[in-house]
Formats: structure tokens, sequence, C-alpha cells
């Protein structure tokens, strides 16, 4: 018939057709879930949950059971005892410090390794395949274990705790940075390799530029996990507020402990906002 589409119709069931659209205008689109696949996702989901619950003996029971040792707990930190808190001002600065050397070195380490494991920078899969595993081998390894690892090497002190975070920032920095890297522009590099440029000129003068905001933002954000880190490192004897915390633990002083957690947030609240803010304005 004259002002038909010869085009037939791919979904002879209307599903996906737009209202007033003509046949040549239909499009194959996939059907939504059955009811059927949903219950037995959640049915998937509670036998999973449920396995999991059992395994661990991590039942209603025990959480209940555990309420009124809870309520004695916080009973014994409240009120915190401030006259403490002049004791703990030289180990919170002390984990700022081991914060900040720590991400610092991870940083400055995270440069070359991330431009090893970036498949564009890097020619040669036999390279950047490998370096990609010894990245995540790096990351596997929890900050806590590498800081006793780093006790048992160095001994007592801020230097296991400083080498831990080190490590721990190396493996976050160079894993965000390399993805980024692979994603940038490659429009300015081919131009620079057309007149010549070798690799390091093509570095500096065409990938640096285009990285730099977000390398500083994911440098950033490694110093703000790295102050949560640190604040436990003490656990182990790798220094800072965490010998603080285990003093008092292990003395049962819990109106001590509540002034340290306090200490904690407030200091771990300022540099998230700050940390949030200039990530703001690099991005």
């Amino acid at each position: 018939m004259k002002g038909q589409s010869n085009v037939p119709l791919q979904n002879s069931g209307g599903v996906g057709k737009e209202p007033g659209s003509s046949p040549a205008q239909v499009v194959n689109r996939p059907k939504p879930p059955g009811r059927t696949k949903h219950l037995l996702t959640l049915v998937i989901i509670l036998l999973l949950l449920w396995a999991s619950a059992k395994q661990t003996d991590a039942g209603f029971t025990e959480l209940f059971q555990g309420f009124p040792e809870m309520w004695k707990l916080l009973k014994d930190m409240f009120p915190p005892r401030w006259s403490y808190f002049d004791n703990i001002v030289q180990g919170m600065l002390e984990t700022i410090r081991m914060a900040l050397i720590g991400t610092t070195i991870g940083a400055i380490i995270a440069i070359p390794v991330s431009i090893i494991c970036a498949g564009n920078l890097m020619p040669s899969r036999w390279i950047y395949y490998p370096a990609r595993f010894l990245l995540n081998l790096i990351r596997t390894v929890p900050d806590l274990l590498l800081a006793a690892l780093f006790v048992a090497v160095f001994g007592l002190g801020p230097i296991p705790g400083i080498l831990a975070l080190a490590v721990f920032s190396v493996g976050l920095i160079a894993k965000l940075t390399y993805e980024t890297l692979e994603t940038i522009d490659q429009g300015p590099l081919e131009a620079m390799t057309a007149v010549g440029m070798n690799r390091i000129q093509l570095i500096v003068y065409g990938v640096v530029p285009q990285l730099a905001a977000q390398f500083t933002s994911y440098v950033l954000y490694a110093f703000e996990i790295n102050i949560r880190a640190a604040a436990i490192l003490g656990l182990v004897g790798a220094g800072g507020i965490g010998l603080y915390y285990e003093a008092t633990l292990g003395f049962l002083e819990y109106d001590k402990t509540s002034v340290i957690i306090l200490f904690t947030l407030v200091i771990v609240l300022v540099i998230d906002y700050v940390s949030t803010k200039l990530r703001e304005k690099l991005l």
C-alpha cells in the first residue's frame, strides 16, 4: 500500500514501540527481566546470606546477647577524661607526620610504576602485564600486616608505619593513575611523535599536563586514607596515636580511649573537608 514502509516489523509484540512512531522507527529493545528472575535472584541472595551467617556463627542471638556488654562499654567511655588530652597531642602529630611522609614517598614511586603499567605508554605487554600483577600483589597485603612485617624487620617506632603507608600508597595511587593514563587524549602524543620527540619528552609535554590535576587528587585521596590507617598502626607497634589506643584499651581505661577516638574523629573530619575542597578546585 502506498505510504507504508516496506521495512518489516522487528518486534511483533510491540515492545519498545513509541506512541505515534512509524513501523520503520520500531527498534529492538531488550525485554525487561521477568518476575521469576527477580524472585530467583532474591532467593539466591538470601541463601548466600544464610550460609555466610551459619558458617561464621553470626546470628541474631549472639547480636542480642552482646547488647548489654555494648551498653556497659559505652557507659565506661562517657564522660571522656579530658585531662588525658594533653598526653595524646604528640601522638596525633606523629600520626599526621607518618601519613604525610608515607603518602609523599608512595606518590613519588607511583609515578614511574604507573607509566610502566599503562598499556598506551609501554608498548610491550611483557612489561606492563607483570608490572600490573606485582601492583595487584602489593594491594592485596593489608597495611596492618605490612606494618607488622616492617616492625619485625626495623623494630618498634614510626619507621615501620611510614614504610607500610608508603607501600600502600604506591598500590593505590599507581592503580588509579595508570587507569587514567590509558584514557588520555592520544592526539597530542601522536603529533609530538610525528615531529620526532622522544618518549621522555612525550611524557613531560604530552602526558603530565593532562594528568597533573587527577594525580594530585589521587594523592590527596591516599593521604585521607593514610590518616585513618596510621591511627591504628600503633596497635602493632608502628608508632602514632595507635600506641595510646593499645595502652588505654589494655588497662581498660575506656574514658581515655573515648578522648582519643573523639580527637581522631576531629582530625579526620578536618583533613577530609580540606582535601575534598582541594580536589573540587582541581577537577
